[in-house]
């Protein structure tokens, strides 16, 4: 199998120009081809020699995936749909089933607004962190992407030339996939790559704590290792009333994903920000918002509220626009800056907790009915 240039370092590229009797030069003007003119073909690189091309693409591929579809919604919003095949599968998969083919669904949308164009990324496909409100935790999880996989969801969609911001809120945890989410970070905020500035990115995570041996928890070394933004999945300042919503919380509470952040200076360009969606009934009475501003207290952050979106068959309700105006006001009352988000994307569910249910669904009763036959 060929390696994958997309997602590799200049360090590491310049390893590779090396080992193929290359000159060093080489390798960044493969950087430039690869993340600065974005090409899909080692025939396109045309400054590279016809011997280093054809050197190049006896072990080596680009590795960029294209999209295979996409939607578009009514307020601008566009989905796209990218066949992937993810590293690794769940544990205890059901192998029967998964060995019928590797290939799994991941989406990206891109999000318009103004000047803005802001990309959802997504880091796996599926989710192993099962809350019970989204759509992608609901499918399991098929696998981690390669850098190459995310980096796809940037180069490759129709807008890529016009993105301002990304979001790594897709489908997947980012930091259960920390070593690819850092690789790609690295290739877009990095001078030989995209030159993105971090601030133009954020993170979404359940908030990873847990440290594995001695080694630090997948969120500090996102917060050590990483400029870009940081967004935590809230959403219930109860533990046990958030562990109903997000099972997660048995394994990383959110006492200490807190008590990590507020090692971490916020105070600068970096911002640290919570998402929190209001349930009625659930999470969006005045007790709710009392105890998370006490949560919140000497914090400098931001509550970005989320009206529920219906995913069905579910027994979950959105609140209403006055209650969530109410639960607004408090936050803001004591310091803590919040708004509601706009829901964008919803008519084509592209909207948050709603990515790839349906190409999801579709591929596992094509496998089903094979298995079957």
């Amino acid at each position: 199998m060929k390696k994958k240039l997309l997602g590799l370092t200049l360090s590491e590229l310049t390893d590779i120009c090396h080992q193929e009797g290359l000159p060093g030069f080489t390798a960044r003007q493969i950087c430039d081809w690869l993340y600065k003119k974005r090409v899909v073909d080692f025939g396109q690189m045309t400054n590279l020699s016809k011997k280093a091309r054809q050197a190049l693409s006896e072990k080596y591929e680009v590795g960029a995936v294209p999209y295979c579809k996409y939607a578009m919604s009514k307020d601008g919003t566009r989905k796209y749909l990218f066949e992937v095949r993810p590293l690794s599968k769940a544990a205890g998969a059901d192998e029967s089933l998964s060995s019928l083919s590797t290939a799994s669904y991941v989406e990206a949308v891109m999000i318009p607004d103004g000047e803005r164009k802001t990309l959802c990324v997504s880091s796996q496909a599926g989710c192993r962190m099962g809350c019970r409100f989204c759509m992608t935790g609901r499918q399991g999880f098929h696998g981690n992407l390669d850098a190459a996989q995310i980096l796809s969801q940037f180069f490759l969609i129709d807008e890529a030339e016009e993105l301002t911001n990304a979001v790594f809120m897709g489908m997947g945890e980012p930091l259960d996939n920390l070593d690819n989410v850092l690789r790609a970070l690295d290739v877009l905020t990095s001078d030989w790559g995209c030159a993105w500035s971090p601030k133009r990115i954020t993170l979404s995570t359940i908030g990873l704590n847990k440290s594995v041996s001695v080694r630090k928890s997948p969120l500090e070394r996102f917060l050590e290792e990483s400029r870009v933004h940081l967004a935590v999945s809230l959403h219930n300042p109860f533990p046990d009333e958030r562990r109903e919503l997000m099972p997660s919380e048995g394994a990383f509470p959110l006492k200490k994903t807190l008590e990590i952040i507020r090692r971490y200076d916020f105070t600068g360009q970096r911002r640290v920000s919570f998402e929190y969606i209001m349930f009625k009934g659930l999470t969006d009475t005045p007790r709710h918002a009392e105890a998370l501003v006490s949560l919140l207290r000497g914090l400098q952050c931001r509550v970005n509220l989320i009206r529920f979106h219906d995913i069905g068959d579910t027994e979950f309700v959105p609140s209403s626009m006055k209650t969530v105006q109410a639960f607004e006001d408090r936050l803001n009352a004591a310091g803590i800056k919040a708004t509601l988000r706009a829901s964008r994307g919803q008519d084509i569910e592209a909207a948050c907790g709603m990515l790839s249910g349906k190409e999801a669904g579709a591929q596992k009763s094509k496998l089903l009915k094979e298995l079957v036959k």
